[in-house]
């Protein structure tokens, strides 16, 4: 049951620390790439939209390499 459990954790820190680069990538460099709207915003929405981008990064993904610059 140990191990299960090791195994469990070491996926969920992998995930989250995946997030969090992502989160970071998106965050500094591609969010007016992802929302156009988001290229104009404050500072502070950035930091709120933060934790939602760690969360749901492997369905962000997708719509990041799928979106175009415009």
């Amino acid at each position: 049951m140990e191990i299960v459990v090791s195994i469990f954790l070491v996926v969920m820190a992998s995930y989250f620390m995946v997030g969090i680069l992502f989160a970071l990538y998106v965050v500094f460099v591609a969010a007016s790439k992802i929302d156009p709207l988001l290229a104009e915003s404050k500072k502070k929405v950035r930091v709120l939209i933060f934790p939602g981008l760690v969360a749901t990064w492997p369905f962000l993904l997708g719509k990041l390499f799928k979106s175009r610059p415009q």
